[in-house]
């Protein structure tokens, strides 16, 4: 079963990293895993609590941080460790037929990925916290972690399955900051 399912895997991402290239992909995957990209989206996201929710900003933004500390810590140093599953762009089985356009592969592992632990994380964190004030766009968040997390794949540095365990990940430390956070200081007024 378990080759199966590594099988499927790297079909998908065959599917993904090769078959679905085009140079507009080629560019906007680049694009999307630029940390410049994400930050300001995230400082705005800051800023706003900061001045729109009163004292509450404050504790909203301690609870932001201690998000995206635990998804990055809990994927990047305690599951990509105990699993070990290397990267298809350094699979020494695999390698020769990934098509590698980020100009770093990493070295720390494949499962799961951080960058999917990482941005569903806080948009999970976002979405429990703020469906109240804005419920017809806080669903954008997780598109915008997806879109992210396509880009890791399209690009050659994960695995369809380590964008899943990720997701899976940060979205279950999200649910809980964000359900914690709800619990122990009430719904955020504008």
């Amino acid at each position: 079963m378990t080759d199966i399912l590594i099988d499927l895997d790297k079909y998908l991402f065959l599917k993904i990293n090769r078959d679905c290239q085009n140079s507009f992909l080629d560019t906007i995957a680049l694009f999307l895993r630029e940390s410049k990209i994400w930050v300001p989206l995230y400082l705005f996201m800051l800023l706003f609590a900061l001045f729109n929710f009163g004292k509450k900003g404050w504790i909203w933004i301690l609870y932001t941080i201690a998000t995206a500390a635990a998804t990055d810590f809990i994927s990047s140093k305690i599951l990509k460790a105990l699993f070990g599953r290397p990267r298809p762009c350094l699979d020494e089985s695999f390698f020769s037929q990934v098509r590698l356009l980020a100009s770093y592969c990493g070295g720390n592992g494949s499962f799961p990925s951080s960058h999917a632990a990482n941005h569903f994380g806080l948009a999970m964190f976002f979405f429990i916290t703020l469906r109240h004030i804005a419920p017809k766009t806080m669903w954008l968040f997780f598109v915008w972690a997806a879109a992210i997390c396509f880009a890791q794949v399209y690009v050659g540095v994960h695995y369809p399955s380590d964008i899943v365990g990720g997701f899976l990940t940060g979205s279950l430390i999200g649910w809980f900051t964000g359900t914690l956070y709800n619990k122990k200081n009430g719904p955020i007024q504008l």
